[in-house]
């Protein structure tokens, strides 16, 4: 069963830094056949490191966008419509608690996004909490959602360096699990080194999502290694 490991770098690192961090990484981990590595970085960075990365014929690294827009190629200022990212992506982060806080993005706007982006052959990340996850799945297409990930990140855990609970998390990912139709469950909020084993470990964990660890790619590949193990 394959693991995914998510490294979201939300509004941090230039290219400059985004390839010195690949060169990092690429050093210290060994890739393994049933380890998903996705990396996030801005979408200013994601043309340039398609092209590094598949230069790299031992290339163990996914793309994935932090975002999309909720709407197709058009007059649509500012926005980046999930058609300009096809082939730059494989991945995107969709509906992250901190796009609904600060941006007031709506269930409908991001289920608009899930359906934008399998049109474009890019898989989503669906990011949900509870007790809304149910409302937060329930807005999708019916059809179609094949290749969809679900991405539990409580809320109170991102950004704060400390996780949910073990037993919390437990219980939060056996609840998902009855209303997302069998698709990957990605566990996120505060992950690092040292409590990754632990989450990896959860009944219905298909895999993590880290941020602030996920910085510094030594701390990254350790957390990768320990999804190998699993």
């Amino acid at each position: 069963m394959t693991k995914y490991v998510l490294a979201n770098w939300k509004a941090h690192k230039t290219l400059s830094d985004a390839e010195t961090w690949i060169e990092k990484f690429r050093q210290l981990y060994n890739p393994h056949p049933q380890v998903e590595v996705i990396i996030a970085p801005s979408t200013l960075c994601l043309p340039a490191l398609r092209q590094k990365l598949t230069a790299d014929r031992e290339c163990c690294i996914a793309l994935a966008s932090q975002d999309l827009s909720s709407f197709p190629l058009g007059s649509y200022t500012g926005e980046t419509p999930a058609e300009m990212l096809r082939g730059l992506v494989t991945y995107a982060i969709l509906g992250h608690s901190e796009r609904r806080r600060y941006f007031h993005e709506t269930n409908h706007d991001i289920a608009n996004k899930v359906s934008e982006a399998l049109a474009a052959d890019i898989k989503p990340v669906l990011c949900v909490d509870l007790p809304y996850a149910r409302s937060q799945i329930a807005a999708l297409n019916e059809e179609g959602n094949e290749d969809l990930i679900i991405g539990y990140g409580p809320v109170e855990a991102i950004g704060i360096d400390i996780p949910q609970t073990i037993e919390k998390t437990r219980e939060a990912i056996k609840e998902i699990q009855t209303i997302s139709s069998g698709k990957p469950i990605l566990y996120g909020g505060s992950i690092n080194k040292g409590n990754v084993v632990d989450y990896l470990e959860i009944p219905g964990v298909a895999g993590v999502m880290a941020g602030s660890a996920s910085l510094d790619p030594e701390e990254f590949a350790f957390i990768c290694a320990a999804a190998s193990l699993g």
